[in-house]
């Protein structure tokens, strides 16, 4: 991630990328440009947002892909590679949601340390928030971290031949298929 050198305020950064061709994200004051994926990344993202689709129906839940902001407050808006929401109040703006119960990174080489770290301590400030999601694109692996009754997270590694749960919105996914059609 490569930060613009100055601070923003959300107002200004949110006028830079309503006015840009390209994706940046905002963290604390600073402006990273978001870099673009693999096709491996991409198919990924379409296996599991078909499942989703299939899964979530008519139900008054909506799930997005890299395009849509997830924001807390001032200190953030990410693009995460995709997301659930099932509240009502997401529904309001349809650039930035802000309660999120599930979301998803699909892990490269240039963002690892970030998913797993910072971006994951920012999410954790989502009360919203009830699952994220790491996906590998080199191996079959996906790290579910899951907020518990008393708000520490525990974390399940799904691996070759099982099915990844997905509690927050009750649906199994056999880890063959997120990987399906992968060079």
């Amino acid at each position: 991630m490569i930060a613009v050198p100055h601070h923003l305020n959300p107002q200004e950064y949110l006028e830079l990328e309503n006015n840009s061709q390209h994706r940046h994200e905002y963290r604390y004051g600073l402006v990273y440009f978001r870099a673009r994926g693999t096709d491996n990344h991409d198919r990924i993202a379409i296996n599991f947002l078909n499942q989703i689709n299939l899964h979530l129906g008519r139900s008054d839940c909506r799930f997005y892909s890299g395009n849509v902001k997830v924001n807390y407050e001032d200190d953030f808006y990410y693009y995460p590679d995709a997301f659930v929401t099932c509240d009502d109040r997401d529904k309001q703006d349809r650039l930035i949601k802000r309660y999120p119960k599930l979301i998803v990174e699909i892990l490269s080489h240039s963002t690892r340390k970030f998913d797993e770290g910072e971006k994951f301590i920012d999410y954790q400030k989502i009360a919203s928030l009830e699952e994220y999601i790491l996906i590998e694109q080199d191996q079959q692996q996906v790290e579910c971290r899951r907020r518990q009754a008393d708000n520490t997270w525990e974390t399940v590694i799904y691996g070759v031949n099982e099915k990844v749960i997905f509690q927050s919105i009750e649906l199994e996914i056999a880890i063959a298929q997120l990987y399906q059609g992968l060079d």
